[in-house]
């Protein structure tokens, strides 16, 4: 008799196996990159971008633009593709000087095809670098988007306001489903870590803001943030202010899981400085994009895009991320950032 019921569970189990094996999913790829400052080169003159043209301390020529371009086309439809078939329906970027700069990426070869649109709004970065929206058309159809400005003081002097950049929030319909992409470059660590610190727990409390303000209106809305945050998951503006969680099991309504944090503490990282490794590029999700119901779209998977050629190929920072600009001037790398991205998933009716 036990026998018997033996044969039938293993029966049982293997029809089981196979017609989860007949399941289709429909699967996108959402991205971020920082592209290590996409300047064109011409000069603005409200802008710090001297050194990005043809007579300053870069010799930015068109010529050198237009290889970067071409580069930067290349890792993007790359990401994801060898899943889903594709480029992403969705990337974040920052590091971009203005729309042109967009318009002329996303009109390079590799991309040219999958007809992105493009939001992007002109921060008050002293800099002039910008976030910004990358997403196909045939995808993604966006419903509302917003720059929120972070208003940051030295000091606490409001006569003394650090022009960072903005952080844009995106609402729309990927395939049928509404979700709210949020793209951030937090301010950076520039004058020392602790320093600067506050400037980014300021970043933290906005995002947070940004998000509590949607789960007002929906408990159950799906979230992405994702963005350059000059922060490791394991930092304060991360996990005190924008309330980060690192395990999504027994994760309750209205929270947020940030996958890239079992990445850090593996050591893994996308930018490397002084031979340590930092995850300051990071997608977090909220609560129901990590349940493992997949009538709609849930998080599959969360990665670092780092293949061997994005990695610099020699020398003493062998393995570091290839940037595409030193001292020496163009490299003909890529970014001094590896991207990020998260699968989406679900079932296919």
């Amino acid at each position: 008799m036990k026998l018997r019921y033996s044969v039938l569970a293993f029966l049982l189990l293997n029809i089981a196996t196979l017609y989860a094996q007949k399941k289709q999913y429909k699967v996108n790829t959402i991205a971020f990159y920082n592209l290590e400052n996409l300047f064109d080169f011409e000069d603005d003159p409200i802008t710090y971008d001297d050194d990005r043209t043809p007579d300053g301390k870069d010799h930015w020529t068109e010529e050198i633009y237009n290889a970067k371009l071409a580069n930067m086309a290349k890792v993007i439809a790359e990401i994801g593709a060898d899943v889903t078939g594709t480029s992403p329906a969705i990337v974040g970027v920052c590091e971009t000087e203005n729309r042109r700069v967009l318009e002329d990426l996303v009109n390079q070869a590799p991309l040219l095809q999958q007809d992105y649109g493009i939001i992007q709004y002109e921060s008050p970065d002293r800099r002039g670098i910008d976030v910004a929206l990358l997403y196909q058309k045939r995808l993604f159809t966006p419903t509302n988007s917003i720059a929120y400005p972070l208003y940051i003081y030295d000091n606490n002097d409001v006569t003394k306001r650090v022009y960072t950049r903005d952080q844009l929030l995106v609402s729309g319909m990927l395939d049928g489903e509404k979700i709210h992409f949020i793209v951030n470059h937090w301010p950076s660590r520039s004058g020392g870590e602790a320093r600067s610190r506050f400037k980014r727990n300021k970043a933290g409390e906005l995002n947070r803001h940004i998000i509590d303000s949607l789960f007002s209106e929906d408990p159950y809305a799906k979230v992405i943030t994702m963005g350059d945050l000059n922060d490791d998951p394991t930092n304060e503006s991360v996990k005190k202010y924008l309330k980060t969680k690192k395990d999504k099991e027994g994760m309750q309504l209205k929270e947020l899981y940030n996958p890239m944090e079992s990445m850090h503490k593996k050591g893994l990282g996308t930018l490397a400085y002084r031979d340590g490794w930092n995850l300051f590029d990071q997608m977090i999700v909220s609560t129901e994009l990590t349940l493992e119901n997949y009538a709609s779209y849930r998080l599959y998977k969360a990665g670092i895009y780092n293949k061997t050629y994005l990695a610099n190929p020699r020398g003493r920072y062998k393995g570091y991320p290839y940037r595409s600009f030193s001292g020496g001037g163009f490299t003909g790398g890529y970014s001094d950032h590896f991207p990020v991205y998260l699968l989406l998933i679900k079932e296919m009716e």
